[in-house]
């Protein structure tokens, strides 16, 4: 093991990881579980974490990666519309955009919702996704633009319009330090 723990503060990791799950797998007990999951793996493997390879965001993210399929290749595939979540007016505005947005992400396919998932849900940057899934920062800008442009269409679907800011940019660090 390198001389730093990754786990020395895991207040931050956690809702990070619990943010990527939340958006693979909607909020809830199933992100809660793939959050207890990916930390339990840590704490056991914590051996194998090496610091030139990555932040410990990175290795927790590959972990929590590794807990999705593992949670989403047990399941039956889902038929049909979503649900619908939220009557309108039983919530707050903020409460049905992100429910929408959540909604629109769970009809995109794997890809886009791990990119998706990765760059809002974990506020990882470009280059930490590229990193992280072994690919160029230009190939990930160019699956994030793709990605972000079916994310649109899926929103659109939903009554929200192209617009400048969409509901699902994140505020997060990895916005501020960009790609």
């Amino acid at each position: 093991m390198n001389a730093r723990d990754p786990l020395d503060d895991p207040r931050e990791l956690i809702r990070r990881v619990y943010s990527y799950a939340a958006y693979r797998v909607g909020p809830g007990p199933d992100a809660e579980d793939i959050t207890s999951e990916t930390m339990m793996r840590a704490v056991r493997y914590r051996s194998s974490y090496d610091a030139r390879k990555g932040k410990p965001v990175a290795w927790l993210l590959g972990i929590a990666r590794s807990c999705v399929d593992d949670l989403l290749s047990t399941r039956q595939p889902a038929g049909g519309e979503p649900d619908d979540l939220a009557a309108p007016g039983e919530v707050e505005a903020e409460a049905v955009r992100r429910l929408t947005v959540a909604d629109a992400v769970a009809r995109l396919d794997p890809r886009d919702r791990d990119l998706i998932a990765l760059r809002y849900g974990a506020d990882l940057n470009t280059r930490q996704i590229s990193e992280l899934l072994g690919l160029s920062r230009n190939a990930v800008d160019v699956a994030l633009h793709r990605s972000r442009a079916r994310l649109d269409v899926e929103l659109r679907r939903e009554g929200y319009g192209a617009t400048e800011d969409p509901p699902f940019r994140s505020r997060g660090p990895a916005a501020e330090g960009g790609a």
